[in-house]
């Protein structure tokens, strides 16, 4: 076997979840957005065209990690890592930061517009991956192994705070958490961090109106079901009407302006209310094996970096999974946070497939890293 072919080894069934995943969100989007696309913009098939180029290009995005491979990657890491800085920072800039919804995360260069928060995640956890590979004999120490990595994280959570963005904050936050674990970081340095993030938090929820509102909404949406807790209760309607079968694909009653986002937040309500449980139960299932395959191939990865950044990877996308999911069935506050492969948005769709692009490549590997770590540990 030739370098070349043994660097285009690839899991096949990681794979064929992915393009399925896609494929659906394609699908999905533009049933629940033709409506409101032919009402407020003239064109129905708005959405849907974005959403298939998004997809098509996250396609070309997977291939391109899969091919360069997660070593190659590793090299543009630094770089890609201050490249996202600097776009996070341009947000702020007059003319190039366009809000909606009251937070700053679009960027807009001439026609493109995307969310640099979405490259940040990935640019955020490659590096990390090649850092704590590299410092792996170093993370005893909190000055050498655990205050690089949140010095860098505080940058992060500083810009993406400004726009204002929480949630991707908090994201950050624990995947890096997870990792400083998995990788060796002393427990009580860990848990000194959480004791003061902790608190931080909370002073962050509690001094912003909104974030507030969101926590009271999902203690009792039905408190005030036309005013904060509109939105879960409009999710949970529509899961409700869908019962296990559903209503049928494109029959969808809560799209016609009753809630909103649906085709980008909640597409997961419009899942249940069309596909019923059963359509629900697939796709969970399909990002499942999505965390399992990821898990397995971080066990494949022949190098401490690569072992390092399928987790991480496979982190980020359970952890969004879990808080849209979550969000949409009002088991936790709502939260502005796409779901990956499936919801509405270029930049969404694109950095979803990047990341499994970049575990694909992992996936490939001979092993081996692991076993060698655990058997040095004994």
């Amino acid at each position: 076997m030739t370098r070349r072919e043994s660097s285009l080894r690839y899991d096949p069934v990681l794979l064929a979840a992915v393009l399925t995943l896609l494929m659906l969100g394609v699908v999905m989007v533009y049933s629940a957005s033709a409506v409101y696309a032919d009402v407020r913009l003239g064109d129905g098939l708005f959405f849907f065209k974005r959403q298939l180029a998004g997809a098509a290009l996250g396609v070309g995005a997977l291939l391109v990690a899969l091919h360069l491979g997660h070593a190659r990657m590793g090299r543009l890491a630094a770089l890609l890592l201050l490249f996202a800085v600097v776009l996070l920072v341009l947000l702020h800039l007059p003319g190039l930061g366009h809000a909606a919804g009251g937070a700053r995360r679009w960027l807009r260069i001439g026609p493109l517009q995307f969310q640099p928060s979405e490259l940040a995640k990935i640019a955020f956890v490659l590096w990390l991956s090649r850092s704590l590979a590299r410092r792996h004999d170093r993370l005893g120490t909190f000055a050498e192994g655990m205050m690089p990595h949140l010095a860098v994280l505080g940058v992060f959570a500083v810009l993406l705070l400004a726009e204002p963005d929480f949630g991707t904050a908090a994201v950050l936050c624990c995947i890096t958490f997870a990792m400083l674990f998995v990788a060796g970081a002393r427990f009580r340095h860990l848990a000194l961090c959480a004791a003061v993030a902790a608190p931080l938090g909370a002073f962050l929820v509690w001094h912003s109106r909104y974030r507030l509102e969101r926590v009271l909404a999902f203690l009792d949406p039905w408190a005030d079901p036309r005013g904060r807790g509109y939105q879960a209760v409009e999710s949970l309607l529509a899961f409700g009407a869908g019962g296990g079968f559903g209503v049928g694909l494109g029959r969808s009653s809560q799209k016609l302006f009753f809630l909103p986002a649906a085709h980008n937040d909640f597409i997961l309500s419009i899942v249940g209310e069309e596909l019923g449980f059963a359509g629900v139960a697939a796709v969970l299932l399909l990002f499942a094996l999505i965390v399992y395959r990821g898990v397995r191939a971080a066990h494949a990865a022949s190098d401490a970096e690569g072992c390092y950044l399928a987790l991480g990877l496979t982190f980020l996308v359970a952890i969004e999974v879990l808080v849209n999911a979550g969000m949409a069935l009002s088991l936790l506050p709502t939260k502005g946070m796409a779901l990956p492969f499936l919801s509405y948005g270029i930049s969404s769709v694109i950095s979803s497939s990047l990341a499994a692009g970049m575990i694909l490549s992992v996936s490939g590997g001979g092993g081996g890293y692991l076993k060698r770590a655990v058997g040095g540990r004994r």
